[in-house]
């Protein structure tokens, strides 16, 4: 570890806007990434029990031409997003020792910065190559190799994820860090891609966080302390699904959000 940062969050945000700026993919107007720094989450626990109920739900497999086309469109611009990464200077290494390597979020953050590097936990790891339930588009190689491994396209999600929607906003990994993250990532993507991002993280974070399979029988959520609680260490997570999640959804996951005017 240095004593300085290798690289801050400021230079971060840089590194995103300079992205965002000379991407065609998105519309002109939107406003400065510098700004998701006073973003506020009004969390809505009835909204996320209905997204958890509403994942719960779904098919597992609903890979429609309009889906597939947004998958497409994520791959490219996860692709886009890592290389700016690495041509920022940030080194990417495939995670081969045992466990996560990483505790929690300030000790992703912490890593990153000081010394420029990020491990990844490769997805191989988490559900194996072709995965415990069967053909995921995330779950294809990306031809990106890295120490004579090749990530899966999920593997690279999971590398910009972390750096723009953790290490540089300084999310947390709970409810509300990950509902920050995923609404500030959403910012680098272009429109078509958001449904995506809805079906691949604010779903599964509001089953993981939500769902069904943690309530009581008279289906209220238990907190810490009370009966039938279970800590998020021992919790399971959510099957990987592909189908279109509904746009009353995603509009309102946005209505939870709003920016500080800054003086």
């Amino acid at each position: 570890m240095t004593d300085q940062p290798l690289i801050d969050g400021p230079e971060l945000v840089a590194v995103a806007q300079k992205y965002v700026d000379g991407a065609s993919v998105f519309a002109s107007g939107r406003q400065p990434l510098s700004r998701l720094s006073s973003v506020t989450l009004d969390l809505d626990l009835d909204y996320c029990v209905a997204v958890a109920d509403h994942y719960d739900r779904a098919p597992r497999m609903a890979y429609s031409p309009a889906v597939r086309r947004s998958y497409d469109r994520m791959k490219e611009e996860n692709a886009d997003q890592f290389h700016a990464i690495t041509a920022a200077g940030i080194e990417v290494e495939p995670w081969l020792g045992s466990g996560q390597p990483y505790r929690n979020s300030l000790d992703l953050r912490a890593g990153v910065l000081e010394t420029g590097r990020i491990h990844v936990f490769l997805t191989r790891a988490g559900h194996g190559p072709g995965g415990i339930h069967g053909y995921h588009p995330l779950r294809e190689g990306s031809g990106i190799v890295i120490r004579g491994v090749e990530f899966t396209h999920n593997d690279i999600f999971r590398v910009v994820h972390d750096v723009f929607g953790h290490v540089m906003p300084g999310n947390s990994f709970g409810p509300r860090g990950e509902l920050l993250a995923a609404y500030c990532h959403m910012h680098m993507y272009s429109d078509d891609v958001h449904p995506v991002i809805f079906i691949e993280h604010v779903g599964q974070i509001c089953w993981f966080f939500y769902g069904p399979h943690l309530r009581d029988a008279a289906g209220l959520l238990p907190g810490p302390g009370e009966p039938g609680y279970v800590p998020p260490p021992a919790r399971p997570y959510a099957t990987q699904k592909v189908f279109p999640f509904e746009r009353k959804y995603i509009d309102r996951f946005h209505s939870m959000f709003s920016t500080r005017e800054l003086g």
